[in-house]
């Protein structure tokens, strides 16, 4: 699961830099405000990838989903990239985890197959 929720993380982590750059023509925003919220972002995408193991880490990354889908009502492309992300999670989560359970399934049956000695 770490490995699916991690990338999509990093590809979050490119989006919010280009939806930052996209920001920063709005009149309506100073681009100080732009890269402050930006870089949190960017900031927690990458800090979560090391935080996926952890309790409460798939749950900050749901977090971080919403964000990124609230972040359209300042650029409306947003929506549709956020709910595309929300979507990724979920799969990274949902299949992440069947994945592992599968490797865990084969490494108990590689232990039960394996000689006593080694």
């Amino acid at each position: 699961m770490r490995m699916l929720c991690a990338s999509t993380l990093i590809g979050e982590f490119f989006v919010i830099g280009f939806a930052g750059l996209v920001a920063m023509k709005s009149d309506d925003l100073t681009n100080a405000t732009v890269w402050t919220v930006c870089g949190i972002g960017m900031l927690l995408s990458v800090l979560l990838c090391g935080m996926l193991t952890r309790p409460g880490g798939v749950q900050l990354g749901w977090a971080l989903q919403v964000a990124l889908v609230a972040s359209g009502f300042v650029i409306p492309v947003m929506f549709v990239l956020g709910l595309a992300f929300g979507a990724l999670w979920w799969a990274s989560v949902h299949y992440g985890r069947r994945i592992d359970e599968v490797k865990a399934r084969w490494a108990a049956q590689a232990e039960a197959e394996s000689p006593a000695g080694g």
